[in-house]
């Protein structure tokens, strides 16, 4: 008799733990994603409000044929500071926040999901599948870039003008809509999607594969913030890098009606700026000064969502 019960209670726990591995996997963690919004918003907007002045002179420079090199730069920055004021070169921010804000918040929150779905979320995993790692950087650019494009469009226009034009975000808006048509808050989609596959794909899995690596290493030490923030700027070099052509091709398009030039399509843009200008001085055009700023803002960006994430997750209230 003791033998029947034995069997039956070593038969019902064999049916719990079978029961227990064939449950279905929880595909998207309530709790990760609100921790991932959260701390991607507060990665945006601490990062590109730190190198808005930078952000707003590369700009400047990528829209016109002017000759561009760090002392004009500088020369830019000074001039509009003695002539406008020191909150003159955080114009446009406001419409970068608006952008920013949600992008950013999108952004990592899909890129934990997307790491999800593919099953790239421990550096073992990472490690199997580099391929997957850069997939699922590269979509999260898609998700977040198709999202938010017309406030980015918009951050760039009110970066080039002044502000008799363009009062606020709201104004950019109506004017392009009522003068230049819906149509145009997604003029320049096209090269920005291909540049972020690449940006958003190299930035991400270089990043995470340089915690890897340090994972190797260190015999799983915990990534100091210091060591963060150097992972992300060399990140962020690389990403921008590799996409900085198609910045420069989005931007030509985006202001085209307000710089009073043609560029309509992704060649004839690509073509006008080579013939014009050169190739190096061209479609490199402020890459130096995005040597800069970019890997400071990535390197920001990473560090407040990897801290700010970790913090959100031991929080009791998403526990709950």
């Amino acid at each position: 008799m003791s033998g029947n019960i034995k069997d039956e209670t070593a038969t019902s726990s064999l049916i719990d733990v079978a029961e227990k591995n064939n449950k279905p996997e929880k595909i998207v963690d309530v709790k990760n994603v609100v921790s991932s919004l959260i701390a991607g918003a507060t990665a945006g907007a601490v990062a590109k409000t730190t190198i808005a002045p930078l952000d707003r002179t590369k700009i400047n420079f990528q829209i016109t044929n002017k000759r561009y090199s760090l002392k004009e730069a500088l020369q830019f920055i000074v001039h509009n500071y003695r002539t406008t004021g020191l909150l003159s070169l955080w114009r446009g921010n406001s419409a970068t926040m608006a952008r920013i804000i949600p992008y950013a918040s999108i952004q990592f929150a899909a890129h934990e999901q997307w790491k999800h779905v593919l099953h790239v979320e421990t550096f073992k995993e990472r490690k199997a599948s580099p391929g997957k790692s850069f997939i699922a950087g590269s979509l999260a650019g898609v998700v977040s870039t198709t999202c938010t494009y017309p406030l980015d469009l918009a951050r760039a226009r009110m970066a080039v003008t002044h502000k008799e034009m363009y009062n606020s975000l709201v104004e950019v808006f109506v004017k392009t809509w009522k003068t230049e048509g819906c149509a145009t808050l997604y003029r320049g989609y096209v090269p920005t999607l291909l540049g972020v596959i690449m940006y958003s794909g190299t930035s991400f899995f270089i990043y995470e594969t340089l915690k890897r690596l340090h994972n190797e290493r260190t015999s799983g030490r915990d990534v100091h913030p210091t060591e963060r923030f150097i992972f992300g700027a060399i990140a962020g070099m690389l990403g921008q890098s590799s996409s900085y052509p198609l910045d420069i091709v989005r931007r030509r398009m985006q202001t085209a009606s307000l710089t009073g030039s043609e560029y309509n399509t992704i060649r004839s843009t690509i073509n006008k700026v080579v013939s014009t200008e050169g190739f190096i001085r061209g479609l490199y055009k402020g890459l130096s000064l995005n040597w800069i700023k970019g890997p400071i803002a990535v390197g920001i960006s990473f560090t407040t969502f990897d801290l700010t994430n970790n913090f959100l997750r031991k929080c009791n209230f998403l526990n709950r």
